[in-house]
C-alpha cells in the first residue's frame, strides 16, 4: 500500500516519520511531501499511484480525486470536509476519514484570546505604550457577568460554554442537538442574538448554516455586542458584518475564517471594518493540536488497513 502525504501537516518530518513507524510499521510505502501546491496537475502527479492520500485543508477537487486512479482511502487531517469533493469520493467508493477532536483546546483558547484582546484593547494599548502613551481612552471591559451565547454545542462549542461559565458569564446556547451542559440555558437563535453580549459561532458549514448570520440576524444583536467566528467563513455574510461594524450596529468582531483560505484578498470588506480582530485561520494551528491530528490520522489509516475503519464520513 502506498501512502502519500500530499501536503505538509505542520509536524516536523522526523517526528512524523517516527509516529508513522510506531503506528503503521512497514505496512505502507510512505511518500511525504513537504511543500504545498494547489494546481490540479501537480496534485494528480503526486497522488496518481497512491492507495491512501493524507491531506489537511488543501482543496481536493473532483478532477484531482478522479485523477488519482488507485485511491482507496482519503485520510483528511481536518474536522470539516467542505474542501473535499465528497460526491466524487462516494462515486468511486473511496473511504473518507476525518480528524474530529484534535483542536478542541486550540480553538477554544483562541476564542477567549481574541475576545480578551478586543475587550481590553490590547492591540491599541500595545501601540500606545510604544510611543510613550497611556491608557487614556482605552479602558476595557470584563467578561464576568456578560451574557455569552454559543451557537453550536458540539465538542468545541461545549468547551467554550464551560470556559465562559468559568469566567463568570451567563451562558446561553442554540444548537440543533441539545446537551446537558452545566450552567447553560438553551434558547432560540433569535433570542440568543438579541439577548447576548458575546456570540461565538461553532457550527459546521452546510447548506443549512451557509449565511446563517446574515444582515437580518445581525440586526437583532445589541449595539454593544461582539461576534466571534472561528467556525467557517461562509457561515457569516461578510458584507453584512462589515456594514454592521462600520455603522456601529454591533461593537466588534473577532474573525479567524473567511470564504477562502488565506491569503485573503486585500479588498475583502472585513479587512477594512472597524473594531475587528482578524487572524489567518489559526484557530486549529498549535504545535500540540497538529501532533494530536497526525496521531489521529495515522490511526485512521491503521484501522482502515485492519478492516475496521474509524471516523468514516
Amino acid at each position: 500500500m502506498k501512502l502519500v502525504v500530499i501536503e505538509p501537516l505542520g509536524v516536523e518530518k522526523s517526528q512524523f516519520l517516527s509516529m508513522a513507524e510506531e503506528i503503521l510499521g512497514d505496512r505502507v510505502e510512505l511518500v511525504l511531501y513537504d511543500t504545498k501546491v494547489t494546481d490540479t496537475e501537480t496534485l494528480i502527479e503526486r497522488g496518481k499511484d497512491a492507495d491512501i492520500i493524507m491531506v489537511a485543508n488543501l482543496p481536493m477537487s473532483e478532477e484531482v480525486i478522479l485523477g488519482c486512479h488507485n485511491l482507496k482511502l482519503l485520510a483528511v487531517a481536518f474536522t470539516g470536509l467542505d474542501h473535499i469533493a465528497m460526491e466524487a469520493c462516494r462515486a468511486k467508493g473511496i473511504t473518507v476519514c476525518n480528524c474530529a477532536g484534535y483542536s478542541n483546546a486550540a480553538v477554544s483558547d483562541l476564542v477567549f484570546g481574541m475576545l480578551v484582546t478586543l475587550y481590553r484593547n490590547v492591540i491599541p494599548c500595545n501601540e500606545r505604550v510604544r510611543v510613550g502613551g497611556t491608557k487614556d481612552g482605552l479602558i476595557g471591559m470584563e467578561l464576568e457577568g456578560k451574557k455569552f451565547g454559543v451557537i453550536g454545542t458540539g465538542a468545541i462549542g461545549s468547551r467554550v460554554a464551560n470556559i465562559a461559565s468559568a469566567f463568570g458569564c451567563e451562558v446561553y446556547a442554540y444548537s440543533r442537538t441539545k446537551k446537558e451542559l452545566p450552567n447553560v440555558t438553551y434558547v432560540s437563535l433569535e433570542e440568543l442574538l438579541s439577548h447576548c453580549d458575546i456570540v461565538s459561532l461553532h457550527v459546521p458549514l452546510s447548506e443549512e448554516t451557509r449565511g446563517l448570520i446574515n444582515r437580518d440576524r445581525l440586526a437583532l444583536m445589541k449595539k454593544t455586542s461582539v461576534l466571534i467566528n472561528t467556525a467557517r467563513g461562509p457561515v457569516v455574510d461578510s458584507e453584512a458584518l462589515a456594514e454592521a461594524l462600520n455603522e456601529g450596529k454591533i461593537a466588534g468582531a473577532c474573525v479567524d475564517v473567511f470564504e477562502m483560505e488565506p491569503p485573503v484578498p486585500q479588498e475583502h470588506p472585513l479587512l477594512h471594518a472597524k473594531n475587528l480582530i482578524a487572524t489567518p485561520h489559526i484557530a486549529f494551528a498549535t504545535k500540540e493540536a497538529l501532533v494530536k491530528r497526525a496521531i489521529i490520522n495515522l490511526n485512521n489509516v491503521k484501522y482502515w488497513l485492519e478492516g475496521n475503519p474509524i471516523n468514516v464520513k
